[in-house]
């Protein structure tokens, strides 16, 4: 009976493995571009806070011009993370 079972199994060709295709590909690199993209500009963004107010703290006459500079300089630090958002949606729409 078994030798039945084993000659009624169909014939399985091996076939090589598909590793990934191009929306496989393109979902990666979209998710890296992102994960980069919001990691880098989140851990700057923390530091730039904790160097301002230690700044103020040792210097508190001169709070209006470090929170002015501090400011600007997250603003930078957040469009760095919507270049990122940008290249990600061109990543998985476009390319």
């Amino acid at each position: 009976m078994l030798g039945n079972i084993l000659f009624l199994t169909p014939n399985i060709q091996h076939q090589t493995p598909k590793f990934m295709d191009i929306d496989t590909v393109r979902l990666w690199a979209s998710v890296g571009a992102i994960a980069i993209g919001t990691i880098a500009p989140a851990i700057s963004i923390g530091f730039i806070g904790a160097t301002a107010v230690k700044s103020i703290g040792r210097n508190p006459e001169a709070a209006s011009k470090i929170q002015t500079a501090m400011i600007l300089a997250i603003a930078f630090a957040e469009a760095i993370a919507i270049y990122s958002l940008v290249v990600a949606l061109i990543i998985k729409f476009v390319a």
